[in-house]
């Protein structure tokens, strides 16, 4: 039996859910919704919970601006390390919000400090993957 908090298509989580799809698609663009999308098949309420609870209760609070969030973001997923996937859609996000190459990879030498080097490296390759796949350089 569902209860109204497990029923991902209740009247309330489709609502949170359709905020943080709006949200999402203005953060990530396209790469964000190719993640909810990924997850259709294998796991809908997975996407759901990203969509809903991240970026429709997190993302879409007034506290933070776009920007900071997303520094934010990819210091965290710096410092956890394993997140290169996510944090390439992340450091993609940080470019449609008007962050600059030069802030993304101060933003991981900074969190070297904290994370340790191996960390830092590694998120520091995979903001050089996604300025390339865009044609930018990082200096």
């Amino acid at each position: 039996m569902r209860t109204t908090q497990h029923d991902i298509d209740s009247a309330d989580n489709l609502e949170r859910r359709n905020r943080g799809l709006e949200v999402l698609r203005e953060i990530d663009g396209e790469a964000g919704s190719k993640v909810i999308d990924s997850l259709a098949d294998l796991s809908p309420a997975l996407g759901h919970h990203v969509a809903a609870f991240a970026f429709g209760d997190i993302y879409s609070r007034p506290g933070l601006d776009a920007r900071s969030r997303q520094l934010v973001t990819i210091g965290v997923l710096t410092a956890l390390g394993g997140c290169e996937p996510q944090l390439k859609v992340h450091v993609g996000a940080c470019l449609n919000v008007g962050l600059t190459p030069d802030e993304i990879i101060e933003a991981m030498l900074h969190a070297a400090v904290y994370a340790g080097f191996p960390r830092a490296l590694n998120a520091t390759f995979a903001a050089k993957e996604v300025f390339d796949s865009r044609g930018i350089s990082g200096s």
